[in-house]
C-alpha cells in the first residue's frame, strides 16, 4: 500500500520557524543611554533542560555573557491534525516536476497538520530578557505568516500561519549562592503546514502503448498471415480545464459545422471538447469548423453560444487518471468476425 517518499516537509516546516529567530540582538547601555555592547542572541534546537545542565555544571562560565546567557533554543514538541482546513479527499491540483516543467502532473491536496513548536528564552539579567520578548511578541496577532517551500521537487510554496499561543515564565533562582539564576520565558507556537502525498511519476500506472500480434497456426503448404494490431491510448476529456477558443453561435445537436471565435489554436485531425461532448476536427475554414461529433462513446448535444472549445493535447494525455479506457471500450472488428471461429489444422486465416 506505501511507497517510499519523502518531500521533507515537516524539516522545511522546523528550518523556517527557528529561521524567525536567529537575528535577535539586545544591547548594553551605560548611565549616558550609550550602547556599551550589542550582541547577538545565540540560537539553538534543543530542550531547554540540555542547555540549564550546562549551566548548573559549570556555575563559573559568566564571562563573557554571550557563551552562557542569554540563549534561546526551540524545539518541536507535537503534531496533530487539522480538521478545520480540510479538503475534500478526492480534490486534486495541476503541478509540474522542476526537473521537467514541461510534463504536467495531477496531485490530491495535502492534508493540513499543526505543528507545534516551543521557544524558550533564557537570561541572566531581566532586562536581557525584556529586550528579546519585545522584539519578538509583536509581530504575532496572533499569527505571522511565512512562505516555506514545502514540496521542493514541484516548487510548491505554501504560506504556513505561525500562531502563538501562550507565553510562560520561570525564575529558577533557589539554592545556594553558587547557583546561577536563570530566567525562562517559554512561548509555544503552532505552524499550520500540510503534508504531501508522494508526486506522481507520468508513466506509472498508466499504458502508453499496446501492440497484439495475431498470426495462424503453422502450416507448410500456405504462407504464414500476420496481423499486429498498435495502439496509443490519448485522453479523452480535458483535463487540464483551459478554454482554447469559444462558440460565437449556437451549435445543434445535429450539426456538423461549429463556428468559434479564433480558431488560431486549432489544427485538423485534432480532438476538442465542448461541454462532455467530444468532436474530432476534419477541417478548418478560417473560425468555421466541419467536425464529427460524439467521439469516443460521448453524446452530440447542442450548445449554446460563448461555451468554451478545449483542445486534447499532450497536457492532457500526461494526465489520464488510472482507470481510464482511453475510448477503447469496445471489442475490434476483427475480432467480432473471429471470436467464434475455431481453426483446426491446416486452415489459414
Amino acid at each position: 500500500m506505501f511507497g517510499y517518499f519523502y518531500n521533507e516537509v515537516l524539516r522545511r516546516t522546523v528550518i523556517a520557524f527557528g529561521t524567525l529567530f536567529n537575528n535577535i540582538t539586545i544591547k548594553h547601555l551605560d548611565g549616558n543611554n550609550s550602547a556599551v555592547s550589542v550582541m547577538k542572541v545565540p540560537l539553538a534546537y534543543g530542550p531547554t533542560q540540555k542547555f540549564l545542565a550546562r549551566i548548573e555544571q559549570n556555575p563559573n562560565l559568566n564571562k563573557p555573557t554571550q557563551i552562557t546567557l542569554p540563549r534561546m533554543s526551540f524545539e518541536f514538541i507535537g503534531l496533530t491534525y487539522d480538521p478545520s482546513r480540510k479538503v475534500t479527499q478526492t480534490q486534486t491540483f495541476l503541478t509540474k516536476k522542476t526537473s521537467d516543467a514541461t510534463s504536467v502532473k495531477k496531485m490530491y491536496m495535502p492534508v493540513p497538520y499543526n505543528m507545534e513548536f516551543e521557544l524558550n528564552i533564557m537570561t541572566k539579567i531581566n532586562d536581557d530578557a525584556l529586550q528579546i520578548i519585545e522584539q519578538i511578541l509583536p509581530y504575532f496577532q496572533p499569527s505571522y505568516n511565512v512562505t516555506v517551500t514545502l514540496a521542493g521537487d514541484i516548487n510548491e510554496k505554501r504560506d504556513i500561519p505561525i500562531v502563538l499561543d501562550n507565553v510562560n515564565f520561570t525564575d529558577d533562582y533557589e539554592g545556594d549562592f553558587s547557583t546561577r539564576r536563570s530566567l525562562i520565558y517559554t512561548l509555544t507556537f503552532t505552524a499550520k503546514t500540510y503534508l504531501f502525498g508522494p508526486i506522481p511519476d507520468a508513466t506509472a500506472g498508466v499504458i502508453k502503448k499496446a501492440t497484439l500480434d495475431y498470426m495462424t497456426n503453422l502450416d507448410t503448404k500456405n504462407p504464414r498471415r500476420e496481423l499486429r494490431y498498435s495502439v496509443t491510448p490519448r485522453a479523452t476529456q480535458n483535463y487540464v480545464g483551459d478554454a482554447t477558443t469559444y462558440l460565437s453561435q449556437d451549435v445543434e445537436s445535429d450539426s456538423r459545422y461549429i463556428i468559434v471565435q479564433d480558431a488560431a489554436a486549432l489544427t485538423t485531425a485534432s480532438y476538442i471538447t465542448i461541454n462532455s461532448e467530444e468532436l474530432y476536427i476534419e477541417s478548418i475554414d478560417g473560425n468555421n469548423l466541419v467536425v464529427r461529433r460524439g467521439q469516443d462513446g460521448t453524446i452530440a448535444e447542442s450548445h449554446v453560444n460563448g461555451s468554451g472549445v478545449n483542445v486534447l493535447n499532450a497536457a492532457d494525455d500526461a494526465l489520464i487518471e488510472l482507470g481510464d479506457d482511453f475510448g477503447f471500450n469496445e471489442t475490434t472488428s476483427f475480432f467480432q468476425d473471429f471470436k467464434q471461429f475455431s481453426p483446426t489444422e491446416g486452415t489459414d486465416v
